[in-house]
Parts: structure tokens; sequence; C-alpha cells
């Protein structure tokens, strides 16, 4: 059997690059959603301040920021509880949304909603937070580089 292709370069001797594990993921998750949330909420923003002036464009921010509030909690946990306890986190997670969800439902039981909040804008806001934040964060995990395995102990330093 023969091929066409050409052969192309050859192959170095050289030691081929290692990567370690994403360096800081739940914050740099924080920042790529953050950015990606507040991009949507500008964008938003425009045709509420058109179709219903300044209080819809300040409802649909509002909207926003509380479901960027309500995530930004859970990676600050992460990043804080993971470095020191990496099996734990999850516990802290499932215990910090439990947390969140039954305060950010006293809170707006408690206070409800202000007479100006345009209760529309404020929803289609927090969808369009939610909807960006999430694609964010599936899109900033699919490129973590997780380190699974341990790096191998080099032989020569053991026996020193």
């Amino acid at each position: 059997m023969t091929s066409n292709a050409e052969s192309g370069p050859a192959s170095g001797n050289g030691p081929v690059g290692t990567s370690g594990p994403t360096r800081s993921l739940w914050l740099n998750l924080l920042k790529r959603s953050s950015v990606a949330a507040v991009a949507g909420l500008v964008l938003c923003a425009i045709p509420a301040a058109v179709l219903n002036g300044a209080t819809g464009a300040v409802s649909s921010v509002l909207g926003g920021l509380l479901v960027m509030l309500f995530f930004s909690i859970s990676l600050l946990v992460g990043h804080f509880v993971g470095r020191s306890n990496p099996s734990g986190a999850i516990g802290m997670f499932v215990a910090t949304y439990f947390i969140k969800v039954v305060g950010f439902a006293v809170v707006l039981f408690v206070i409800g909603a202000p007479e100006w909040l345009h209760g529309r804008w404020f929803i289609i806001g927090a969808i369009v937070a939610v909807v960006l934040w999430q694609a964010a964060e599936i899109h900033g995990f699919s490129r973590a580089r997780l380190q699974i395995y341990n790096d191998p102990e080099d032989k020569g330093a053991s026996n020193a």
C-alpha cells in the first residue's frame, strides 16, 4: 500500500512540554461568566430602554445582577473551599445552594418588589443572564485542564 502524501518535517527529539491543571478554575469561570452575562445585560437593556424607558433598562439589569450574585457565590465557595478541601467542595456547594435559595426567597418575600420595577424586563434580564452565564461556564469547563493523575515522580530525585 502506498501513499502520495508528503512526509512533512521530521519529528524532533526534544521533550514534549506538559501543562498542569488550570491554575484557578473557579475564578476563571467567574470572570468568563461575568463578562458574558454583563455583555448580554447591556444588549438586553437597549430594547428595554427603548420600549419602557429607564425603568425597563434598570429592571433588566437588576434581574441579571441578581442571577450573577446567585451564581458568583457558588464559584467563590468552590474557589476557597476547593483549595483546602477538594473532596468537601461538593458538600459545600449543596449547603451553599440551600442557603442561597432560602436566603433569596426570604429577602424577596420580606422586601418585595419596588413599585417602579418592571416585572417583565426583570425576568428577561434574569433569563439572559442565566443562559449566558451557563453557556460561559460550560465553555470554560470544556477548556479547563483538570489534572486527573499525579505527576510521575522523578526517579533520579527520589534516589538522592
